[in-house]
């Protein structure tokens, strides 16, 4: 396989990563300013957004491991990024690198970002169910609809139309 072939379809398949890793963050950042202000109504059409873009992702980042796989460092072994661009003329190693530490960067950033949005759902569930426990110790922590059938414990949204 030819070097700049190799390093365009690298160059591209790392460019459509960067580009989806900041779609992924805007729909995070989305998903975030719902859970904020208690904006329900799009939540799971934002989930099931998040899902196809993961799956894009997953998609991408195979390709391109396809592509490192496809060019032997010289002790032979299928090359880790840095070995995979050593093996380029200077330019095109500059410009890899420097995609690939924006795409780290990145990616990092939105996976931190998501982690605190999920710590912070899964203790505000928590807390519910703690206070459903307490308040309702009869229901052994089982949530029932208006007409007594019991709702799962999932990660839906939950809206209290009463005032305590």
């Amino acid at each position: 396989m030819e070097f700049n072939m190799v390093f365009e379809q690298c160059r591209d398949v790392l460019l459509q990563e960067s580009e989806l890793v900041q779609r992924i963050g805007a729909l995070q950042n989305l998903i975030r300013e719902a859970v904020v202000s208690r904006d329900w109504t799009d939540f799971e059409g934002h989930f099931n957004a998040l899902g196809g873009l993961g799956e894009e992702f997953t998609a991408l980042e195979n390709e391109r491991k396809r592509l490192f796989a496809g060019i032997q460092t010289e002790t032979g072994d299928s090359a880790r990024f840095y070995a995979f661009v050593a093996q380029f003329p200077r330019d095109q190693r500059a410009e890899l690198s420097a995609i690939y530490r924006s795409l780290k960067l990145e990616s990092l950033r939105v996976r931190m970002a998501g982690q605190t949005l999920m710590g912070y759902i899964v203790e505000a569930r928590t807390t519910i169910a703690g206070f459903f426990e307490i308040a309702f110790p009869d229901r052994g922590g089982k949530i029932y609809t208006p007409h007594g059938v019991p709702v799962s414990h999932d990660m839906r949204s939950m809206v209290l139309n009463r005032a305590f």
